[in-house]
């Protein structure tokens, strides 16, 4: 959206708007290119400019709802029938290690995988479980905002894009609703297209100039910007009143130049490899994920495939929709970025707010359960064909080496280059350590 309006007008907090220009509003919550890019330049200070710095990314696969661990990575054969279910093992290309059935092309990449099974923590509230393993903080009531930064925030925030003029946080298909920045501020909330990737007729707003607006007349409307004086420079919490300065040329570059354009154009990939991903929301915003951090995109988190919550018909709905989708689009992701060579610096990581309860409850479904829950990691320079931990023999609580929201997220800051360590502060000049608690996996890093 480009939107300017020239005569002055006055809003209830008493500041004057004389020729207001609003450029790509976002679809995160309002909130415009200017305030994403503002910070941005800050943390991307020196690249492209004769300073360089790996190229680290994440691709950050959330499956919400809770994925059902015994189901998928951490199987218990032995167990009595109503814990074990229906699912079988089978074997890996790495000995040793054996998966769900219905994971079989992960099964033949697992030497580009680590499995965690020993992830846990003791909350088993969607909201409150989704803000511990998302931020690293174990909120103290239900509430479905942000009171801690997500972790892409986070990124965002420390890192900024790897290449300026992109955004550092992009959310695919659609904006997750616990992936806000908190305290950071709405500039560090993530852009996202609200568009399904899979979707024939893929656009991403924001990008695409109304055709009232050319792009000859650009240059004539950039004019207005030297006119703007004493404008409000924050934020409010949804991203309404953007500061208006130099940052607007930033927006306005990416509205006009074809990085952005082009890194969004999933339309122009290899039809054949658009299959080997899945032609499903999961495979393509996995593709186009690929695409985007190939970009300069630093932090991509991904919510698709349909919800994970199976309180009901746990089995029909893992293997007829949710596992080949999500097997799919997670093998074909890790082979891809290690055939171009990425795998060293960009890390793929799958995981929910819990895991399912071992016991099965009448209706053949698995309930709420964060006492054990498995982590998948794939590259970023980790050390990968491996599992780290045990559970029990019923899947229940782990063994060895239990792995808290803190050492999951340390884990992938570590492999960002970035300290899990660091302090922000809040409104009221608090500090606020990036994480509560945790550190980085021994085994992986």
């Amino acid at each position: 959206m480009l939107e300017i309006q020239t005569s002055a007008v006055r809003s209830c907090d008493g500041v004057s708007r004389r020729n207001f220009l609003r450029v790509g509003a976002l679809a995160a919550g309002g909130w415009t290119l200017a305030d994403q890019l503002r910070a941005e330049a800050a943390n991307s200070a020196g690249i492209g400019s004769g300073t360089t710095r790996p190229r680290k990314a994440v691709i950050q696969i959330w499956l919400a709802g809770g994925p059902s661990h015994i189901d998928m990575y951490d199987l218990k054969p032995q167990a009595p029938a109503e814990f074990r279910g229906e699912f079988k093992e089978i074997d890996t290309n790495v000995p040793g290690i054996r998966i769900s059935e219905h994971l079989p092309l992960q099964a033949a990449v697992m030497d580009k995988l680590a499995i965690v099974r020993s992830a846990t923590h003791t909350n088993p509230g969607h909201g409150m479980g989704s803000q511990w393993m998302l931020t690293g903080w174990q909120p103290t009531i239900e509430i479905n905002d942000n009171l801690f930064p997500s972790c892409g925030s986070v990124v965002s925030r420390m890192r900024g894009a790897n290449t300026p003029g992109l955004p550092a946080y992009v959310n695919l298909p659609n904006r997750l609703g616990l992936g806000k920045a908190a305290y950071l501020g709405a500039s560090h909330n993530p852009f996202s297209p609200d568009s399904d990737p899979n979707n024939p007729g893929f656009s991403v707003r924001n990008l695409q100039l109304p055709g009232r607006v050319p792009t000859t007349r650009l240059a004539k409307r950039q004019a207005l910007l030297g006119e703007i004086d004493q404008l409000r420079r924050d934020v409010d919490t949804k991203g309404d009143l953007a500061g208006l300065d130099d940052f607007y040329r930033d927006a306005l570059s990416m509205v006009t130049n074809d990085a952005a354009r082009r890194a969004f154009d999933i339309h122009s990939e290899d039809p054949k490899l658009r299959d080997h991903y899945g032609r499903t929301d999961m495979g393509q915003s996995c593709l186009l994920a690929r695409r985007l951090v190939e970009a300069g995109v630093t932090y991509i988190t991904i919510q698709a495939g349909a919800g994970w919550d199976t309180h009901a018909d746990n089995f029909s709905q893992l293997k007829n929709v949710l596992l080949p989708r999500y097997d799919r689009a997670v093998a074909a992701l890790v082979s891809d970025l290690a055939q171009r060579g990425l795998d060293q610096d960009v890390l793929v990581m799958t995981f929910g707010e819990f895991g399912r309860t071992p016991r099965m409850n009448p209706t053949a479904g698995r309930d709420h359960w964060p006492g054990a829950m498995s982590v998948l990691f794939g590259g970023g320079g980790l050390k990968m064909g491996q599992v780290v931990g045990a559970t029990d023999s019923r899947a229940e609580y782990p063994t060895s080496r239990p792995q808290t929201p803190g050492c999951v997220l340390s884990t992938m800051y570590h492999a960002l280059g970035l300290d899990y360590r660091h302090e922000f502060h809040d409104a009221a000049r608090r500090p606020m350590p990036v994480l509560a608690e945790g550190r980085p996996i021994d085994e992986l890093v």
